[in-house]
């Protein structure tokens, strides 16, 4: 079985695995459009961006698809379940995966977790600034989330150098205009 994961999963699997791919599926564009109340935010405030897959003909999302066998498959997905299904809300999809090294190896299929509108936490589109600004003030049992952006930023940046995610990106860079308002805004506290 192989699972693709497109978040925090391509740095934080928390499962064990065989192998890992880099590479892409189409159809869809990732969006910081999920809520999260426990991996990267909490109960007392709902608006916790973290990512899910939109729907998009003409996209592709870059990401890590990792191989599971044997005693892995069960393990593997028993923890995916309670991490994306039962705590983030997410549903399971086969996708196809096209793999980032040319070998002459085929896409193949990998079970993917999205998030859907019907689910209570899904937040929906909102401008980069309005996300940007939520993940700022946001953090879980997971992290912080601007760790999280960052990760994905960096993940991009060099195993994807070649891939555009605009939307990701344009977030990072909200963020951090964001960030040196916030460390004069503190500054100027301490004086006080």
């Amino acid at each position: 079985l192989w699972i693709f994961g497109y978040g925090s999963l391509v740095w934080r699997p928390g499962f064990e695995f065989t192998s890992r791919k880099v590479g892409f599926i189409r159809g869809y564009s990732r969006r910081f459009w999920q809520g999260d109340t426990f991996h990267r935010g909490s109960e007392a405030m709902l608006q916790h961006p973290v990512t899910t897959l939109s729907f998009c003909s003409q996209a592709c999302t870059w990401g890590v698809a990792y191989e599971v066998r044997g005693e892995q498959i069960a393990a593997s997905l028993q923890y995916l379940n309670m991490r994306e299904a039962v705590l983030g809300g997410y549903d399971t999809k086969l996708v196809k995966f096209h793999p980032q090294e040319k070998d002459g190896e085929e896409p193949f299929l990998a079970l993917v977790y999205i998030a859907t509108p019907q689910n209570p936490s899904y937040l929906g589109p909102a401008s980069e600034e309005d996300i940007a600004a939520q993940i700022v003030v946001s953090s879980g049992c997971a992290g912080h989330n601007i760790e999280y952006l960052m990760r994905l930023a960096d993940f991009m940046r060099y195993f994807c150098p070649q891939a555009e995610d605009k939307h990701l990106f344009s977030i990072e860079e909200a963020l951090i205009s964001i960030l040196p308002r916030l460390y004069c805004r503190d500054e100027s506290l301490e004086e006080t």
